[in-house]
C-alpha cells in the first residue's frame, strides 16, 4: 500500500507557523519522522498562503529534498504553483489533486503529460461533489476516461472517492467503501486513494475511527492512503491487514515490521 504522509500541511497551525518563521529544523523533523515511519510520499501543502505559496513551496522543497530521498506530493489547487514545484522536484512527483471539473482538467493536463507524474483525482466535477454511489462512479469513470484518452497511464492515476465526515452523513463511509470496490473492479490498473482523516471530522477519538475505516477500505481494495504515518497503531493495522488479505507473501513484511518494533 502506498502511504502519503499528511503532516506538512499549512492548514495545521503549528506547520503554518514553522513555514512563516522559516523554521527549517521543525520541518526537517516532521519529514524525517514520516519517512522513518513508512511514508512513501511526503505531502507538502502551502496553499493557505496563496500569494506566497510558490515562495514557500520552493523553500520547503529545498529543505525536504536535502533531508530525505522520499518523493513529494504537491498538494495545491493552483496550476502555477504545481508547475513551479514540478521543476524543483527530483524523481517522480505526485500532484494532489485535480478534479473532473473541465477548467481544472485542462489546466493540469499539460503538466501530467510533461512530467508523467502520479496524480490524485478527486471525485468531483462541475456539478459538485457527488454523494451517491452511482454519481461517484459516474464522475470517477469520466475522469479515468478523460485522462487515459489524453495519454495518461492508468498506473499514474489515483482516484479519491472523497469520503465525507460521518458526523454529517452517517452513510458516507459505507458509500465510499462501495465506490472503492467498484472502481478497483471496473478499472484494473488504476489506483484508489483516500484522505482517511476526513471520515472522522467533528467526532471524538478520531484516530480510532480512522484506524477502523482504513482496515475496511483495505478490504475493499484501497491501495493508497493519505494519513499520518506516525500513528503507529494505524500503520500496524495496515501491515497486519495486508498480510491477512494475502498481500504479504510468506508474511515477510509483517515479520520485518515485528522485528523492527513497528508491530
Amino acid at each position: 500500500m502506498l502511504i502519503v504522509g499528511e503532516r506538512i500541511n499549512a492548514t495545521n497551525k503549528r506547520i503554518a507557523q514553522a513555514i512563516q518563521e522559516k523554521d527549517a529544523d521543525f520541518i526537517r523533523k516532521e519529514a524525517m519522522a514520516q519517512a522513518e515511519a513508512g511514508a512513501d510520499y511526503i505531502d507538502v501543502n502551502a496553499a493557505p498562503f496563496r500569494e506566497k505559496e510558490i515562495e514557500y513551496l520552493e523553500w520547503l522543497f529545498t529543505i525536504l529534498q536535502e533531508v530525505s530521498s522520499k518523493p513529494l506530493s504537491i498538494d495545491t489547487p493552483d496550476q502555477k504553483a504545481a508547475a513551479a514545484a514540478l521543476k524543483w522536484h527530483k524523481g517522480k512527483a505526485m500532484i494532489n489533486s485535480i478534479t473532473g471539473e473541465k477548467e481544472i482538467l485542462s489546466a493540469f493536463l499539460p503538466l501530467l503529460k510533461e512530467y508523467k507524474c502520479n496524480v490524485v483525482a478527486l471525485c468531483q466535477d462541475d456539478s459538485g461533489i457527488p454523494t451517491t454511489l452511482p454519481d461517484k462512479l459516474r464522475v470517477a469513470n469520466q475522469i479515468i476516461e478523460s485522462l487515459v484518452g489524453e495519454g495518461i497511464e492508468l498506473n499514474n492515476i489515483y482516484i479519491d472517492p472523497l469520503v465525507q465526515p460521518i458526523s454529517t452523513d452517517f452513510k458516507s463511509a459505507l458509500i465510499t467503501l462501495d465506490t472503492i470496490e467498484e472502481i478497483m473492479s471496473r478499472h484494473p490498473g488504476v489506483h484508489t486513494i483516500c484522505g482517511i482523516s476526513n471520515v472522522s471530522f467533528g467526532l471524538p477519538s478520531r484516530r480510532q475511527i480512522n484506524r477502523n475505516f482504513t482496515v475496511l477500505a483495505l478490504q475493499k481494495g484501497l491501495d493508497a492512503a493519505i494519513i499520518d504515518p506516525c500513528d503507529r497503531e494505524l500503520m500496524a493495522n495496515i501491515i497486519t491487514t495486508n498480510m491477512l488479505l494475502g498481500k504479504d507473501e510468506y508474511c515477510a513484511n509483517y515479520l520485518l515490521a515485528y522485528r523492527s518494533g513497528k508491530v
